[in-house]
Formats: structure tokens, sequence, C-alpha cells
């Protein structure tokens, strides 16, 4: 689907999946709903998309868990602008409709819906701090060896 403006700029919606979006080139703007579930290997086929017009980028989203390239963008160092806005900042949101929807939802699914917290996935076993914890150079192999 396209939109075709006055002034000869298009607008143009792709499909969700990396096997059918390839394709386009000189790109300005490419925008990013809901990045929090576009999957890695998606969000990897539509950089190129802007390497000749050198357009920007802009992804939105709220949290879905520490996983995939929307998490690690957020907590990375590199050269995204970045803007939080909760939900409690926005004037048109009642603080009765927050606190309805915290004992609607629970405290894990409102923190990342409304106050943009990646919180931990609910099939995850192990957290990241846990499976980060096992990687220590200071720990030495039993017997000295590396299998």
């Amino acid at each position: 689907m396209k939109l075709e403006l006055a002034n000869g700029s298009r607008i143009v919606s792709l499909p969700g999946q990396e096997h059918t979006i390839r394709g386009y080139a000189g790109v300005s703007l490419l925008i990013v709903d809901e990045a929090a579930r576009v999957q890695d290997d998606l969000y990897y086929s539509v950089r190129p998309m802007l390497a000749v017009s050198r357009g920007r980028l802009i992804a939105l989203s709220t949290p879905w868990g520490k996983r995939g390239w929307w998490y690690q963008s957020w907590i990375s160092k590199d050269l995204w602008e970045r803007y939080e806005i909760t939900a409690t900042l926005c004037p048109r949101i009642s603080r009765a409709f927050l606190e309805d929807e915290r004992r609607a939802l629970g405290e894990r699914w409102f923190m990342q819906e409304y106050l943009c917290q990646f919180m931990e996935t609910e099939d995850q076993l192990f957290s990241p701090e846990v499976i980060q914890s096992m990687f220590n150079d200071a720990i030495q192999p039993i017997g000295g060896k590396i299998f």
C-alpha cells in the first residue's frame, strides 16, 4: 500500500517479513513502528535501504523484554537519539486510568507498557545478569584446562 502526496513524496507500507521486504533503495525516511516486536533479521534487512540516500531511521516502541535489536540499541552507546516518554508524562492519560491498568495488567506488564521499562521475558529461565555472571575471567577452569 502506498500514499502519494501532492509534493511528490510518497509513503510506502512494507510487509513485516525479511524475505519479502528487500529491494527498496533511496529511502529518505524509514520508520519502524512497534520496533520491539520487529525481529532482528527484518531490522537488519531494512537498514541497507538507507545506504545510498543516507536517509534517516526512526524507531518507536514500548519495550518487549530484554531481547533483540531494539533492547540492544536502547542500552548501547550507539549514536541513537533517544526519547523516553512514560504514560505518567502524557496529560491525556489520567492517573485513575493508570492505576486501573496497573491492577489489571500486573506490575511487569504495566512497567513495560506504560513506564518504558525493559523487563525479563516470560519464557526466560535465567535473567541476563545471571547469564552474564557466568562469564568471569577471574574464575579458572578445574584442572586449568579449557575444553
